[in-house]
Protein backbone atom coordinates (compact mmCIF):
# COMPACT_ATOMS: atom_id res chain seq x y z
CA UNK A 1 0.00 0.00 0.00
CA UNK A 2 2.84 2.31 0.93
CA UNK A 3 4.49 1.50 -2.40
CA UNK A 4 1.37 2.37 -4.37
CA UNK A 5 1.06 5.64 -2.48
CA UNK A 6 4.66 6.58 -3.19
CA UNK A 7 4.17 5.88 -6.92
CA UNK A 8 0.96 7.87 -7.13
CA UNK A 9 2.23 10.93 -5.30
CA UNK A 10 4.54 12.18 -8.13
CA UNK A 11 1.75 11.60 -10.65
CA UNK A 12 -0.69 13.59 -8.54
CA UNK A 13 1.82 16.39 -8.12
CA UNK A 14 2.48 16.37 -11.85
CA UNK A 15 -1.25 16.60 -12.59
CA UNK A 16 -1.70 19.41 -10.08
CA UNK A 17 1.19 21.30 -11.65
CA UNK A 18 -0.34 20.90 -15.11
CA UNK A 19 -3.72 22.12 -13.87
CA UNK A 20 -2.08 25.10 -12.16
CA UNK A 21 -0.22 25.97 -15.35
CA UNK A 22 -3.37 25.71 -17.43
CA UNK A 23 -5.24 27.94 -15.00
CA UNK A 24 -2.54 30.60 -15.00
CA UNK A 25 -2.45 30.58 -18.79
CA UNK A 26 -6.19 31.04 -19.13
CA UNK A 27 -6.79 27.62 -20.68
CA UNK A 28 -9.01 25.94 -18.08
CA UNK A 29 -12.32 27.00 -16.61
CA UNK A 30 -13.81 25.25 -13.63
CA UNK A 31 -15.88 22.30 -14.77
CA UNK A 32 -15.10 22.45 -18.48
CA UNK A 33 -11.61 21.99 -19.87
CA UNK A 34 -12.97 22.06 -23.43
CA UNK A 35 -14.43 25.55 -23.22
CA UNK A 36 -12.23 27.68 -20.98
CA UNK A 37 -13.55 30.99 -19.78
CA UNK A 38 -11.49 33.86 -21.04
CA UNK A 39 -12.09 37.03 -19.10
CA UNK A 40 -12.55 39.92 -21.49
CA UNK A 41 -10.46 42.89 -20.45
CA UNK A 42 -10.67 46.31 -22.02
CA UNK A 43 -7.28 47.31 -23.33
CA UNK A 44 -6.18 50.79 -24.23
CA UNK A 45 -4.38 49.51 -27.32
CA UNK A 46 -7.55 48.04 -28.83
CA UNK A 47 -10.73 49.58 -30.23
CA UNK A 48 -13.73 48.85 -28.07
CA UNK A 49 -17.15 47.65 -29.25
CA UNK A 50 -19.75 50.35 -29.78
CA UNK A 51 -21.77 51.08 -26.65
CA UNK A 52 -24.97 50.42 -28.59
CA UNK A 53 -23.95 46.79 -29.07
CA UNK A 54 -24.71 46.22 -25.40
CA UNK A 55 -28.43 46.66 -26.07
CA UNK A 56 -30.92 44.24 -27.58
CA UNK A 57 -32.31 47.02 -29.77
CA UNK A 58 -29.03 47.33 -31.66
CA UNK A 59 -29.12 43.70 -32.78
CA UNK A 60 -32.86 43.77 -33.47
CA UNK A 61 -32.36 46.77 -35.76
CA UNK A 62 -29.35 45.16 -37.42
CA UNK A 63 -31.38 42.04 -38.20
CA UNK A 64 -34.31 44.09 -39.51
CA UNK A 65 -32.05 46.10 -41.84
CA UNK A 66 -30.49 42.89 -43.15
CA UNK A 67 -33.91 41.34 -43.83
CA UNK A 68 -35.12 44.47 -45.60
CA UNK A 69 -31.98 44.46 -47.71
CA UNK A 70 -32.52 40.82 -48.65
CA UNK A 71 -36.15 41.48 -49.55
CA UNK A 72 -35.16 44.40 -51.71
CA UNK A 73 -32.62 42.27 -53.56
CA UNK A 74 -35.07 39.41 -54.09
CA UNK A 75 -37.87 41.63 -55.31
CA UNK A 76 -35.60 43.63 -57.58
CA UNK A 77 -33.17 41.11 -59.05
CA UNK A 78 -34.31 37.53 -58.73
CA UNK A 79 -35.52 36.91 -62.29
CA UNK A 80 -35.12 38.18 -65.82
CA UNK A 81 -32.11 37.55 -68.04
CA UNK A 82 -28.47 38.25 -67.30
CA UNK A 83 -27.07 40.24 -70.19
CA UNK A 84 -23.69 40.41 -68.48
CA UNK A 85 -22.03 37.78 -66.29
CA UNK A 86 -18.94 38.41 -64.17
CA UNK A 87 -17.29 35.56 -62.28
CA UNK A 88 -14.94 36.77 -59.55
CA UNK A 89 -12.68 33.99 -58.28
CA UNK A 90 -10.49 34.44 -55.20
CA UNK A 91 -7.86 31.73 -55.57
CA UNK A 92 -7.51 29.93 -52.25
CA UNK A 93 -10.07 32.20 -50.56
CA UNK A 94 -11.23 29.86 -47.82
CA UNK A 95 -13.99 30.73 -45.36
CA UNK A 96 -11.44 31.48 -42.58
CA UNK A 97 -9.68 33.79 -45.05
CA UNK A 98 -12.93 35.71 -45.49
CA UNK A 99 -13.42 36.06 -41.74
CA UNK A 100 -9.84 37.19 -41.12
CA UNK A 101 -9.79 39.59 -44.10
CA UNK A 102 -12.99 41.35 -43.06
CA UNK A 103 -11.58 41.70 -39.53
CA UNK A 104 -8.35 43.18 -40.85
CA UNK A 105 -10.34 45.55 -43.08
CA UNK A 106 -12.30 46.81 -40.07
CA UNK A 107 -9.18 47.17 -37.95
CA UNK A 108 -7.42 49.15 -40.65
CA UNK A 109 -10.35 51.57 -40.39
CA UNK A 110 -9.89 51.94 -36.64
CA UNK A 111 -12.71 49.59 -35.61
CA UNK A 112 -12.81 46.37 -33.64
CA UNK A 113 -13.00 44.64 -37.02
CA UNK A 114 -15.12 41.54 -36.51
CA UNK A 115 -18.29 43.39 -37.51
CA UNK A 116 -16.85 44.65 -40.82
CA UNK A 117 -18.01 43.41 -44.20
CA UNK A 118 -16.28 42.73 -47.49
CA UNK A 119 -18.08 44.23 -50.48
CA UNK A 120 -19.62 40.98 -51.69
CA UNK A 121 -20.70 39.71 -48.29
CA UNK A 122 -23.88 41.77 -48.68
CA UNK A 123 -24.93 39.85 -51.81
CA UNK A 124 -28.40 38.33 -51.36
CA UNK A 125 -27.53 34.70 -52.15
CA UNK A 126 -24.91 32.52 -50.53
CA UNK A 127 -24.08 28.85 -51.05
CA UNK A 128 -21.28 26.31 -50.77
CA UNK A 129 -19.58 24.21 -53.42
CA UNK A 130 -17.71 20.92 -53.16
CA UNK A 131 -14.25 21.30 -54.66
CA UNK A 132 -12.80 17.78 -55.07
CA UNK A 133 -11.33 16.58 -58.40
CA UNK A 134 -12.37 13.31 -60.06
CA UNK A 135 -9.10 11.73 -58.86
CA UNK A 136 -8.24 13.88 -55.84
CA UNK A 137 -9.84 14.65 -52.49
CA UNK A 138 -8.04 18.00 -52.23
CA UNK A 139 -8.26 20.02 -55.42
CA UNK A 140 -5.75 22.04 -57.39
CA UNK A 141 -6.48 25.14 -59.45
CA UNK A 142 -6.58 23.28 -62.78
CA UNK A 143 -9.33 20.75 -62.15
CA UNK A 144 -11.32 23.42 -60.31
CA UNK A 145 -11.00 25.89 -63.21
CA UNK A 146 -12.39 23.22 -65.52
CA UNK A 147 -15.27 22.76 -63.06
CA UNK A 148 -16.32 26.39 -62.46
CA UNK A 149 -15.64 27.56 -66.02
CA UNK A 150 -16.45 24.50 -68.17
CA UNK A 151 -18.99 22.74 -65.96
CA UNK A 152 -17.13 19.41 -65.82
CA UNK A 153 -15.04 17.88 -63.03
CA UNK A 154 -11.75 16.42 -64.18
CA UNK A 155 -8.37 15.15 -62.99
CA UNK A 156 -5.95 17.20 -60.95
CA UNK A 157 -3.54 19.16 -63.12
CA UNK A 158 -5.59 19.07 -66.34
CA UNK A 159 -7.53 21.92 -67.95
CA UNK A 160 -10.43 21.97 -70.40
CA UNK A 161 -10.58 18.19 -70.78
CA UNK A 162 -12.61 15.45 -69.14
CA UNK A 163 -11.31 12.93 -66.63
CA UNK A 164 -10.70 10.53 -69.53
CA UNK A 165 -7.39 12.40 -69.99
CA UNK A 166 -4.65 11.44 -67.49
CA UNK A 167 -2.25 14.23 -66.57
CA UNK A 168 0.60 14.69 -69.10
CA UNK A 169 -1.11 12.37 -71.62
CA UNK A 170 -0.80 14.49 -74.75
CA UNK A 171 -2.30 11.82 -77.02
CA UNK A 172 -5.44 11.41 -74.90
CA UNK A 173 -6.11 15.16 -74.97
CA UNK A 174 -6.19 15.12 -78.79
CA UNK A 175 -9.44 13.17 -78.76
CA UNK A 176 -12.01 15.91 -79.36
CA UNK A 177 -14.61 14.00 -77.36
CA UNK A 178 -12.55 14.74 -74.25
CA UNK A 179 -12.42 18.51 -74.90
CA UNK A 180 -14.92 20.79 -73.15
CA UNK A 181 -15.85 24.42 -73.78
CA UNK A 182 -15.97 27.19 -71.21
CA UNK A 183 -18.77 29.60 -70.42
CA UNK A 184 -16.62 32.24 -72.13
CA UNK A 185 -16.94 30.27 -75.38
CA UNK A 186 -20.70 29.91 -74.78
CA UNK A 187 -20.93 33.71 -74.48
CA UNK A 188 -18.91 34.27 -77.66
CA UNK A 189 -21.13 31.82 -79.56
CA UNK A 190 -24.12 33.97 -78.56
CA UNK A 191 -22.53 37.11 -79.98
CA UNK A 192 -21.37 38.47 -76.63
CA UNK A 193 -17.83 39.50 -75.74
CA UNK A 194 -15.45 37.87 -73.27
CA UNK A 195 -12.46 38.86 -71.18
CA UNK A 196 -10.01 37.78 -68.49
CA UNK A 197 -8.43 39.73 -65.63
CA UNK A 198 -5.98 38.08 -63.25
CA UNK A 199 -3.12 38.96 -60.92
CA UNK A 200 -1.27 35.75 -61.84
CA UNK A 201 0.35 34.82 -65.12
CA UNK A 202 -2.49 34.84 -67.62
CA UNK A 203 -1.34 31.35 -68.65
CA UNK A 204 -1.73 30.08 -65.07
CA UNK A 205 -4.24 27.33 -64.27
CA UNK A 206 -7.24 29.46 -63.31
CA UNK A 207 -7.41 31.87 -66.27
CA UNK A 208 -6.38 29.09 -68.67
CA UNK A 209 -9.64 27.32 -67.82
CA UNK A 210 -11.45 29.93 -69.92
CA UNK A 211 -9.69 29.04 -73.19
CA UNK A 212 -7.16 26.17 -72.99
CA UNK A 213 -7.39 22.41 -73.47
CA UNK A 214 -4.27 20.86 -72.05
CA UNK A 215 -3.13 17.67 -70.29
CA UNK A 216 -0.80 19.49 -67.90
CA UNK A 217 -1.38 22.87 -66.29
CA UNK A 218 2.38 23.53 -66.32
CA UNK A 219 2.55 23.56 -70.14
CA UNK A 220 2.44 27.37 -70.18
CA UNK A 221 5.07 27.74 -72.94
CA UNK A 222 6.50 25.39 -75.55
CA UNK A 223 9.60 24.81 -73.42
CA UNK A 224 7.36 23.32 -70.69
CA UNK A 225 5.79 20.90 -73.17
CA UNK A 226 9.21 19.80 -74.37
CA UNK A 227 10.32 19.45 -70.76
CA UNK A 228 7.72 16.69 -70.41
CA UNK A 229 9.10 14.98 -73.55
CA UNK A 230 6.05 16.01 -75.57
CA UNK A 231 5.80 17.81 -78.93
CA UNK A 232 4.32 21.34 -78.71
CA UNK A 233 3.44 21.10 -82.40
CA UNK A 234 1.08 18.25 -81.47
CA UNK A 235 -0.09 19.54 -78.08
CA UNK A 236 0.24 23.34 -78.17
CA UNK A 237 1.12 25.21 -74.99
CA UNK A 238 -1.30 27.46 -73.13
CA UNK A 239 0.17 30.78 -74.32
CA UNK A 240 0.02 29.62 -77.94
CA UNK A 241 -3.61 28.55 -77.54
CA UNK A 242 -4.55 31.90 -76.06
CA UNK A 243 -3.14 33.84 -79.03
CA UNK A 244 -3.81 31.49 -81.94
CA UNK A 245 -6.78 29.25 -81.05
CA UNK A 246 -10.47 29.75 -80.41
CA UNK A 247 -11.79 31.02 -78.04
CA UNK A 248 -8.67 32.78 -76.69
CA UNK A 249 -8.01 34.67 -79.90
CA UNK A 250 -11.52 36.20 -79.70
CA UNK A 251 -11.25 37.61 -76.17
CA UNK A 252 -11.58 41.40 -76.24
CA UNK A 253 -9.70 41.89 -72.95
CA UNK A 254 -6.72 39.87 -71.65
CA UNK A 255 -5.08 41.35 -68.52
CA UNK A 256 -2.55 39.70 -66.22
CA UNK A 257 1.12 38.80 -65.86
CA UNK A 258 3.25 36.27 -67.70
CA UNK A 259 5.11 38.10 -70.50
CA UNK A 260 7.88 35.49 -70.40
CA UNK A 261 5.56 32.77 -71.74
CA UNK A 262 4.91 34.80 -74.91
CA UNK A 263 8.48 35.80 -75.78
CA UNK A 264 11.43 33.81 -77.20
CA UNK A 265 14.59 33.29 -75.18
CA UNK A 266 16.53 35.86 -77.23
CA UNK A 267 14.08 38.67 -76.44
CA UNK A 268 14.25 40.74 -73.24
CA UNK A 269 10.97 42.27 -72.10
CA UNK A 270 10.32 45.87 -71.06
CA UNK A 271 11.54 45.24 -67.52
CA UNK A 272 14.67 43.27 -68.35
CA UNK A 273 13.52 39.63 -68.20
CA UNK A 274 14.16 37.12 -70.98
CA UNK A 275 11.41 35.13 -72.58
CA UNK A 276 11.06 31.36 -72.14
CA UNK A 277 9.95 30.25 -75.59
CA UNK A 278 12.32 27.97 -77.49
CA UNK A 279 10.33 28.01 -80.74
CA UNK A 280 11.46 31.55 -81.61
CA UNK A 281 7.89 32.87 -81.69
CA UNK A 282 6.96 36.27 -80.32
CA UNK A 283 3.31 35.74 -79.46
CA UNK A 284 2.76 39.38 -78.48
CA UNK A 285 3.69 40.37 -82.03
CA UNK A 286 1.49 37.58 -83.39
CA UNK A 287 -1.46 38.92 -81.37
CA UNK A 288 -0.90 42.39 -82.80
CA UNK A 289 -0.52 41.05 -86.35
CA UNK A 290 -3.77 39.09 -86.03
CA UNK A 291 -5.73 42.16 -84.95
CA UNK A 292 -4.11 44.28 -87.65
CA UNK A 293 -5.14 41.71 -90.29
CA UNK A 294 -8.74 41.94 -89.07
CA UNK A 295 -8.67 45.74 -89.43
CA UNK A 296 -9.74 46.27 -85.81
CA UNK A 297 -8.32 48.66 -83.24
CA UNK A 298 -6.02 47.11 -80.63
CA UNK A 299 -3.43 47.96 -78.02
CA UNK A 300 -0.78 46.06 -76.11
CA UNK A 301 0.06 47.60 -72.70
CA UNK A 302 2.58 46.58 -70.07
CA UNK A 303 2.31 49.26 -67.34
CA UNK A 304 -0.28 51.24 -65.41
CA UNK A 305 0.20 54.52 -67.28
CA UNK A 306 -0.49 52.82 -70.61
CA UNK A 307 -3.58 51.15 -69.14
CA UNK A 308 -4.98 54.44 -67.85
CA UNK A 309 -4.33 56.09 -71.23
CA UNK A 310 -6.02 53.22 -73.07
CA UNK A 311 -9.02 53.61 -70.79
CA UNK A 312 -9.73 56.93 -72.50
CA UNK A 313 -9.93 55.62 -76.07
CA UNK A 314 -10.70 51.90 -75.42
CA UNK A 315 -9.61 50.00 -78.53
CA UNK A 316 -11.59 46.97 -79.71
CA UNK A 317 -9.00 44.53 -78.32
CA UNK A 318 -6.61 44.93 -75.40
CA UNK A 319 -3.73 42.73 -74.25
CA UNK A 320 -2.09 43.75 -70.99
CA UNK A 321 0.89 41.82 -69.61
CA UNK A 322 2.14 43.73 -66.59
CA UNK A 323 4.89 41.43 -65.28
CA UNK A 324 7.24 38.78 -66.62
CA UNK A 325 5.70 36.27 -64.17
CA UNK A 326 2.91 36.91 -61.66
CA UNK A 327 1.90 40.46 -60.85
CA UNK A 328 3.37 41.84 -57.64
CA UNK A 329 1.56 41.62 -54.33
CA UNK A 330 -0.40 44.80 -53.75
CA UNK A 331 1.55 45.67 -50.59
CA UNK A 332 4.88 45.27 -52.42
CA UNK A 333 3.92 46.72 -55.80
CA UNK A 334 5.24 49.82 -57.49
CA UNK A 335 1.86 51.47 -57.95
CA UNK A 336 3.33 53.84 -60.53
CA UNK A 337 3.82 50.96 -62.98
CA UNK A 338 1.57 48.22 -61.55
CA UNK A 339 -2.22 48.64 -61.91
CA UNK A 340 -4.49 47.46 -59.13
CA UNK A 341 -7.02 44.68 -59.59
CA UNK A 342 -9.75 47.29 -59.16
CA UNK A 343 -8.33 49.38 -62.02
CA UNK A 344 -7.97 46.36 -64.29
CA UNK A 345 -11.53 45.32 -63.56
CA UNK A 346 -12.93 48.76 -64.31
CA UNK A 347 -11.16 49.02 -67.67
CA UNK A 348 -12.29 45.51 -68.60
CA UNK A 349 -15.94 46.21 -67.74
CA UNK A 350 -15.96 49.55 -69.55
CA UNK A 351 -14.45 47.91 -72.63
CA UNK A 352 -16.76 44.88 -72.70
CA UNK A 353 -19.89 46.91 -71.92
CA UNK A 354 -19.85 48.35 -75.43
CA UNK A 355 -21.39 45.13 -76.78
CA UNK A 356 -25.16 45.59 -76.59
CA UNK A 357 -25.69 41.82 -76.35
CA UNK A 358 -23.55 41.66 -73.21
CA UNK A 359 -20.40 39.89 -72.07
CA UNK A 360 -18.73 37.32 -69.84
CA UNK A 361 -15.78 38.42 -67.70
CA UNK A 362 -13.55 36.28 -65.48
CA UNK A 363 -11.67 38.14 -62.73
CA UNK A 364 -9.18 36.33 -60.50
CA UNK A 365 -7.59 37.52 -57.29
CA UNK A 366 -4.87 34.96 -57.84
CA UNK A 367 -2.21 35.81 -55.29
CA UNK A 368 -4.28 35.10 -52.20
CA UNK A 369 -3.26 31.53 -52.91
CA UNK A 370 0.45 32.24 -53.30
CA UNK A 371 0.72 34.12 -50.02
CA UNK A 372 -1.01 31.29 -48.17
CA UNK A 373 1.39 28.77 -49.71
CA UNK A 374 4.27 30.77 -48.19
CA UNK A 375 2.50 31.26 -44.83
CA UNK A 376 2.53 35.04 -45.44
CA UNK A 377 -0.80 35.74 -43.86
CA UNK A 378 -0.89 39.54 -44.03
CA UNK A 379 -0.25 39.45 -47.78
CA UNK A 380 -2.99 36.84 -48.24
CA UNK A 381 -5.52 38.97 -46.36
CA UNK A 382 -4.51 42.17 -48.13
CA UNK A 383 -4.93 40.46 -51.52
CA UNK A 384 -8.42 39.42 -50.37
CA UNK A 385 -9.24 43.03 -49.47
CA UNK A 386 -7.99 44.18 -52.90
CA UNK A 387 -10.19 41.51 -54.47
CA UNK A 388 -13.14 42.90 -52.51
CA UNK A 389 -12.39 46.41 -53.81
CA UNK A 390 -12.53 45.17 -57.40
CA UNK A 391 -15.91 43.54 -56.76
CA UNK A 392 -17.19 46.70 -55.13
CA UNK A 393 -16.23 48.70 -58.21
CA UNK A 394 -17.99 46.18 -60.46
CA UNK A 395 -21.21 46.57 -58.48
CA UNK A 396 -21.01 50.33 -59.05
CA UNK A 397 -20.53 49.90 -62.79
CA UNK A 398 -23.11 47.17 -63.47
CA UNK A 399 -26.85 47.19 -62.89
CA UNK A 400 -28.28 44.49 -60.64
CA UNK A 401 -31.21 44.23 -63.06
CA UNK A 402 -29.28 42.76 -65.98
CA UNK A 403 -25.83 41.80 -64.65
CA UNK A 404 -25.15 38.64 -62.68
CA UNK A 405 -22.08 38.84 -60.43
CA UNK A 406 -20.87 35.60 -58.85
CA UNK A 407 -18.03 35.49 -56.32
CA UNK A 408 -16.38 32.25 -55.26
CA UNK A 409 -13.10 30.43 -54.68
CA UNK A 410 -11.52 27.40 -56.28
CA UNK A 411 -10.32 25.66 -53.13
CA UNK A 412 -9.49 26.30 -49.50
CA UNK A 413 -6.21 26.61 -47.59
CA UNK A 414 -5.12 25.35 -44.17
CA UNK A 415 -4.94 28.67 -42.35
CA UNK A 416 -6.83 28.56 -39.06
CA UNK A 417 -8.41 31.45 -37.15
CA UNK A 418 -7.92 30.23 -33.59
CA UNK A 419 -7.42 30.90 -29.91
CA UNK A 420 -9.51 32.80 -27.39
CA UNK A 421 -8.88 36.46 -28.14
CA UNK A 422 -11.12 39.22 -26.86
CA UNK A 423 -13.04 41.44 -29.24
CA UNK A 424 -10.89 43.80 -31.26
CA UNK A 425 -7.65 41.89 -30.74
CA UNK A 426 -5.14 42.38 -33.57
CA UNK A 427 -6.09 39.69 -36.10
CA UNK A 428 -2.46 39.63 -37.25
CA UNK A 429 -1.16 39.41 -33.70
CA UNK A 430 -0.85 36.86 -30.93
CA UNK A 431 -3.82 35.23 -29.28
CA UNK A 432 -4.81 36.37 -25.81
CA UNK A 433 -4.41 32.76 -24.65
CA UNK A 434 -1.19 30.72 -24.43
CA UNK A 435 -0.17 27.14 -25.05
CA UNK A 436 0.19 24.68 -22.16
CA UNK A 437 3.80 25.78 -21.64
CA UNK A 438 2.83 29.42 -21.46
CA UNK A 439 4.20 30.23 -24.91
CA UNK A 440 2.32 32.72 -27.14
CA UNK A 441 0.82 31.65 -30.46
CA UNK A 442 -0.66 33.55 -33.37
CA UNK A 443 -4.38 34.13 -33.87
CA UNK A 444 -3.82 33.11 -37.51
CA UNK A 445 -1.65 30.06 -38.02
CA UNK A 446 -1.28 27.18 -40.47
CA UNK A 447 -1.36 23.42 -40.10
CA UNK A 448 1.57 23.04 -42.53
CA UNK A 449 4.06 24.95 -44.64
CA UNK A 450 7.51 26.58 -44.60
CA UNK A 451 6.85 28.45 -41.33
CA UNK A 452 7.67 25.45 -39.14
CA UNK A 453 9.98 26.04 -36.15
CA UNK A 454 11.63 23.00 -34.47
CA UNK A 455 10.60 22.53 -30.87
CA UNK A 456 13.26 22.98 -28.18
CA UNK A 457 13.15 20.65 -25.17
CA UNK A 458 9.67 19.60 -26.19
CA UNK A 459 8.40 23.17 -26.29
CA UNK A 460 7.50 25.57 -29.07
CA UNK A 461 9.75 28.55 -29.53
CA UNK A 462 8.45 32.00 -28.63
CA UNK A 463 7.84 33.36 -32.12
CA UNK A 464 7.25 36.87 -30.77
CA UNK A 465 10.94 37.05 -29.80
CA UNK A 466 12.12 36.39 -33.36
CA UNK A 467 13.94 39.05 -35.35
CA UNK A 468 11.52 40.57 -37.84
CA UNK A 469 8.44 39.36 -35.97
CA UNK A 470 5.30 40.87 -37.49
CA UNK A 471 7.00 42.19 -40.60
CA UNK A 472 5.49 41.60 -44.02
CA UNK A 473 7.81 38.69 -44.90
CA UNK A 474 7.50 37.04 -41.44
CA UNK A 475 5.91 33.61 -41.69
CA UNK A 476 3.23 32.53 -39.27
CA UNK A 477 4.00 29.33 -37.35
CA UNK A 478 2.88 25.90 -38.55
CA UNK A 479 2.64 22.35 -37.27
CA UNK A 480 3.91 20.23 -40.20
CA UNK A 481 7.11 21.33 -42.02
CA UNK A 482 6.66 21.56 -45.80
CA UNK A 483 8.33 23.57 -48.54
CA UNK A 484 4.90 24.97 -49.48
CA UNK A 485 1.65 25.02 -47.53
CA UNK A 486 -1.08 22.81 -48.99
CA UNK A 487 -4.59 23.48 -50.18
CA UNK A 488 -7.50 22.45 -47.98
CA UNK A 489 -10.34 20.14 -48.99
CA UNK A 490 -13.02 22.35 -47.38
CA UNK A 491 -16.09 23.54 -49.20
CA UNK A 492 -15.86 27.12 -50.45
CA UNK A 493 -18.45 29.89 -50.41
CA UNK A 494 -20.36 31.26 -53.40
CA UNK A 495 -21.98 34.72 -53.35
CA UNK A 496 -24.34 35.97 -56.05
CA UNK A 497 -26.16 39.17 -57.01
CA UNK A 498 -28.34 39.84 -60.05
CA UNK A 499 -30.74 37.85 -62.23
CA UNK A 500 -31.49 34.37 -60.79
CA UNK A 501 -29.03 34.84 -57.93
CA UNK A 502 -31.05 32.38 -55.82
CA UNK A 503 -29.69 29.53 -57.98
CA UNK A 504 -26.45 29.86 -56.02
CA UNK A 505 -27.88 28.96 -52.62
CA UNK A 506 -27.47 25.61 -50.88
CA UNK A 507 -24.74 23.03 -51.32
CA UNK A 508 -23.82 21.94 -54.85
CA UNK A 509 -20.98 20.64 -56.98
CA UNK A 510 -18.45 23.22 -58.15
CA UNK A 511 -19.09 22.07 -61.72
CA UNK A 512 -22.61 23.47 -61.36
CA UNK A 513 -21.37 27.08 -61.21
CA UNK A 514 -21.12 27.77 -64.97
CA UNK A 515 -24.36 25.94 -65.72
CA UNK A 516 -26.19 28.19 -63.25
CA UNK A 517 -24.60 31.28 -64.77
CA UNK A 518 -25.49 30.06 -68.26
CA UNK A 519 -29.10 29.44 -67.17
CA UNK A 520 -29.40 33.04 -66.01
CA UNK A 521 -27.73 34.38 -69.18
CA UNK A 522 -29.57 32.06 -71.61
CA UNK A 523 -26.35 30.78 -73.22
CA UNK A 524 -24.61 27.46 -73.64
CA UNK A 525 -26.00 23.92 -73.42
CA UNK A 526 -28.75 22.85 -71.06
CA UNK A 527 -31.75 24.56 -69.51
CA UNK A 528 -32.10 28.33 -69.85
CA UNK A 529 -34.24 30.89 -68.08
CA UNK A 530 -35.45 31.92 -71.55
CA UNK A 531 -36.27 28.40 -72.74
CA UNK A 532 -39.73 26.83 -72.98
CA UNK A 533 -38.75 24.27 -70.36
CA UNK A 534 -38.30 27.03 -67.82
CA UNK A 535 -41.62 28.74 -68.51
CA UNK A 536 -43.85 26.44 -66.42
CA UNK A 537 -41.83 27.25 -63.32
CA UNK A 538 -41.97 30.95 -64.18
CA UNK A 539 -45.72 30.74 -64.71
CA UNK A 540 -46.11 28.99 -61.36
CA UNK A 541 -44.16 31.79 -59.70
CA UNK A 542 -46.44 34.43 -61.21
CA UNK A 543 -49.50 32.42 -60.14
CA UNK A 544 -48.21 32.27 -56.59
CA UNK A 545 -47.49 36.00 -56.59
CA UNK A 546 -50.99 36.72 -57.94
CA UNK A 547 -52.54 34.55 -55.21
CA UNK A 548 -50.57 36.40 -52.53
CA UNK A 549 -51.75 39.74 -53.88
CA UNK A 550 -55.38 38.54 -53.71
CA UNK A 551 -54.89 37.50 -50.09
CA UNK A 552 -53.41 40.87 -49.24
CA UNK A 553 -56.54 42.54 -50.67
Amino acid sequence: MGSAHSQSTPNMLSSLAAVTLLLCCGQLAAGDRYHPEVKAKLRADRPTPAQAERTAAFWYNEARSAIEGQLGHRLGGGGGKARNVVLFMGDGMSVPTLAAARTLLGQRNGRTGEEAQLSFESFPSLGLTKTYCVNAQTADSACTATAYLCGVKTNSGTIGVTAAVPRRDCAASLDKSTNVESIAAWALADGRDAGIVTTTRITHASPAGAFAKVANRHWESDSDVRGDSQDPNVCPDIAYQMINSYPGNEFKVLFGGGRREFLPTDVVDEEGTRGRRTDGRNLINEWQNDKRSRNVSYQYVWNRNQLISANVSLPDYMLGLFESSHMQYNMEADLVTEPTLEELTEVAIRSLSRNEKGFFLFVEGGRIDHAHHDNLVELALDETIEFSKAIGRATELLSEEDSLIVVTSDHAHVMSFNGYTTRGGDVLGVSDSRDRHGRPYMTLSYTNGPGFRPHVNGMRVDVTAEQGFGELDWRSHVDVPLASETHGADDVAVFARGPHHALFTGMFEQSGVPHRMAYAACIGPGLHACSAAARPALAASFALLFAMLLLLR
